[in-house]
C-alpha cells in the first residue's frame, strides 16, 4: 500500500530478442521506470537467452520468463536453467510456464501428445524436485510423461534458492484453478478481457486455493492486456485486428471466444488462415475492442483501473501481429506516460 492507503500499481515490462545491446536498453530503462521485472517470451526460441542478459544489466528488478513453453524441454533442463538464471540475476529469477498449443509444442516442437494439464502439474512437480534436491542427491522421480532424475548435481554447488517461484499462465477456468492450486503466481493470457479478468476467472481461482487450502495472498494474480492507447481510436482499433485474429486463429482457443461471444468470428478467422488469406480482415471494431484496450486515454486509464481491483500486478503491452516496431514503439512509450511514468 502506498502512504494514501492506495494499492501499490507493481507494473513489469517486457524484452524481446535482439542485439544485446537493446536488451540491455530495454531492461535498464524497466528498472529506471521503477517497474517490478521484465518478462521475455518465447515465440519460437527460449526465453532464457534474452534474460540472462537483462539480469547482467539490472540491479533490482525480477526477471522471469513470460512464458517457456513447458513441452519445448524437458522438465530437468528447465530446473537447471532456472537454477542458473536465480543464481546470475541473485535471486531475482521467476519462471513463468504456459502448455501453449499444440500446433507449437507437437506440430513445432515435436514433442508428443500429452493431456496439457495433466503434463503441466507433473512438469511443475518435476521442475521443484530437481531445484530442490539436485545439490543433495535425488531420489527418483516417477510420473505418467517423466521418470528417473535420480542423480546428484552436487558440483553445481546450493542453489541460490531452493524454492524458485513458478508462476503458471492461464487461459481457461480448468488452467486457472490449477495455476491457484499449485503456482506461485497467475499469469493471466494477454487476450483475456478486463471482464474475463475481474468477473469470469475469480470463482476458479478462488477454488484453485481452496482446494489446496491456500490464502489468496500466497498468489501473485499478475494480469497481462493488450493495450493501444491513441486518440485516434480507429487507428487503434486497426493496430490490434492482427493480434486478436493470430489468438482466434487457434483452434483450442474457440471456446474462449465462444465464451466471449464471437464463435462465428473465431471460425472464419481460423478458415482464412487455413487458406492463407489475411484474417486480419475478417476481426471487426468491436471484437478488438472487447480483447485490446485501445482508444483515447482516459478510457484506457478507466479499464486498467477495473483490472486493479482484482490484480496483483501486470504487464500492459503493445499489439504487435502486423504492427511495425516504430508503432510498436509508440504504444509502449504510450502506456509508460500513461501508467508509470510520472
Amino acid at each position: 500500500m502506498t502512504a494514501s492507503g492506495k494499492k501499490q500499481r507493481r507494473y513489469w515490462g517486457t524484452v524481446m530478442p535482439a542485439h544485446a545491446d537493446i536488451i540491455t536498453l530495454m531492461a535498464k530503462q524497466a528498472e529506471d521506470q521503477g517497474l517490478e521485472g521484465v518478462f521475455s517470451p518465447q515465440i519460437w526460441g527460449p526465453p532464457f537467452t534474452s534474460l540472462a542478459v537483462a539480469a547482467a544489466a539490472t540491479k533490482k528488478i525480477k526477471i522471469a520468463s513470460g512464458i517457456a513453453i513447458a513441452a519445448a524441454r524437458s522438465p530437468f533442463e528447465t530446473a537447471v536453467t532456472a537454477i542458473d538464471l536465480d543464481r546470475i540475476s541473485n535471486g531475482r529469477f521467476i519462471l513463468g510456464l504456459g502448455t501453449s498449443v499444440a500446433a507449437i509444442t507437437t506440430g513445432l516442437f515435436g514433442a508428443p501428445e500429452i493431456k496439457p494439464l495433466t503434463h503441466m502439474r507433473e512438469t511443475i512437480a518435476a521442475i521443484r524436485h530437481v531445484i530442490n534436491g539436485a545439490h543433495k542427491g535425488l531420489e527418483p522421480f516417477e510420473g505418467e510423461y517423466y521418470s528417473s532424475y535420480a542423480t546428484s548435481l552436487a558440483p553445481m554447488g546450493t542453489p541460490l534458492r531452493e524454492n524458485i517461484p513458478i508462476w503458471l499462465a492461464t487461459l481457461r477456468g480448468p488452467a486457472v484453478r490449477l495455476a491457484a492450486e499449485i503456482a506461485d503466481g497467475v499469469m493471466g493470457h494477454p487476450i483475456w478481457s478486463v471482464e474475463w479478468a475481474v468477473e469470469n476467472i475469480q470463482p476458479d481461482l478462488a477454488k484453485g486455493l481452496d482446494k489446496a487450502g491456500r490464502d489468496r495472498s500466497e498468489i501473485d494474480l499478475n494480469l497481462w492486456f493488450f493495450c493501444a492507447p491513441n486518440e485516434d481510436e480507429k487507428e487503434a482499433i486497426e493496430d490490434g485486428k492482427g493480434t486478436v485474429a493470430m489468438y482466434a486463429g487457434a483452434a483450442q482457443y474457440q471456446s474462449f471466444f465462444e465464451a466471449h461471444g464471437f464463435g462465428e468470428e473465431a471460425r472464419k478467422i481460423q478458415q482464412a488462415i487455413q487458406s492463407n488469406q489475411n484474417a486480419a480482415l475478417l476481426v471487426p471494431d468491436d471484437m478488438v475492442r472487447t480483447f485490446v484496450i485501445c482508444g483515447k486515454s482516459d478510457f484506457v486509464r478507466k479499464r486498467i483501473e477495473q483490472a486493479w481491483t482484482v490484480a496483483d500486478s501486470m504487464c500492459v503491452g503493445s499489439p504487435y501481429v502486423g504492427v511495425s516496431t516504430e508503432k510498436m514503439m509508440f504504444y509502449q512509450d504510450a502506456i509508460a506516460k500513461l501508467l508509470y511514468q510520472d
